[in-house]
């Protein structure tokens, strides 16, 4: 048994509230089935409460609030749970839903900036202006990013790459999906990745390469980050070819080539998530990518993105 094996049956556990099982896509990954019971008490709680997504906007405490909610029905080991899955570097994710007790994608923000708010802050979105980001994958697009290019391979990736804050963690929401047929999220764990070493022990790996972001971003600044850097002695990746700018071939080269060792390599997963589930990873040590659609004019996908930092 691995290590990754054996770290994932940790914490497996099942009571009336929740229930923990290794993935069963990875055992890299957890899934986290709340009951049904928890969930419509939350959700009935939110509503007593009179939370709205505008109050989660416009009033930041709310966000705070709705995870309290959450743990008056699940418990506070709850939260010490999730934060033990992402924190781990053999694992570092997890993936779970709302069970189908409610389709309302007003639901789906509340509950996952519940989950959200247990593992960290938000950073704030500049690209909808909030501290999340919904955005649709459609037949047809214009934009100046692969994210919304519904027939071309989105490649792995960590977020963050472009602004100057931690960003230590992911979350991704399936909201919307209609006539799509492709389009998995495609997941990479940096020690799972056959040529790591290769690439993280180069100068290059040492190299600050100057990000920049497209216009839809609304992100101005440039910034300039290491491939690699080191986090209790681990190696962690920052990185995302469409925004990065090196200075020469040599530097270009390494990137291309590590970009296509990492979309080579036989550890990627291409992840199965239902509508109203969503994943969360820890940014460090997981890339992240989408697959492409098959062409359909009728394509429809939206998903939520939250992103932040670690609160001490």
């Amino acid at each position: 048994m691995s290590i990754a094996e054996k770290t994932a049956q940790q914490l497996v556990q099942k009571n009336e509230l929740y229930e923990v099982t290794v993935h069963p896509q990875s055992d890299r990954l957890y899934h986290v089935k709340i009951s049904k019971t928890a969930i419509q008490g939350f959700l009935n709680t939110v509503k007593e409460k009179n939370v709205s997504v505008e109050s989660l906007e416009y009033t930041p405490y709310h966000r705070l609030i709705v995870s309290s909610l959450l743990l008056d029905q699940l418990g506070e080991d709850f939260s010490e749970l999730i934060r033990s899955i992402i924190h781990n570097r053999e694992t570092g994710g997890f993936t779970l839903g709302l069970e189908g007790v409610t389709k309302d994608t007003d639901d789906y923000v509340i509950f996952a900036t519940a989950i959200t708010h247990l593992l960290g802050m938000p950073n704030h979105d500049s690209m909808s202006g909030k501290y999340y980001a919904r955005f649709s994958v459609k037949d047809t697009d214009s934009s100046d990013s692969y994210l919304r290019q519904a027939y071309r391979l989105f490649t792995l990736h960590t977020d963050g790459t472009f602004v100057d804050e931690p960003t230590d963690w992911l979350l991704m929401m399936k909201m919307i999906e209609e006539n799509a047929v492709g389009g998995e999220s495609r997941l990479l764990h940096l020690d799972d990745w056959n040529e790591l070493d290769k690439f993280a022990n180069t100068p290059l790996a040492d190299h600050k390469f100057t990000y920049k972001a497209p216009q839809s971003k609304n992100v101005s600044q440039e910034v300039a980050r290491k491939t690699f850097f080191k986090v209790n002695d681990k190696p962690c990746i920052c990185y995302i070819d469409q925004f990065a700018y090196p200075d020469t071939i040599e530097q270009a080269h390494y990137l291309s080539d590590l970009s296509t060792s990492m979309e080579n390599d036989s550890s990627v997963i291409e992840l199965g998530l239902p509508v109203g589930d969503l994943v969360v990873l820890n940014n460090l040590f997981w890339l992240h990518g989408r697959a492409a659609f098959e062409k359909n004019p009728n394509l429809n996908r939206e998903l939520m993105r939250q992103r932040g930092h670690f609160v001490e």
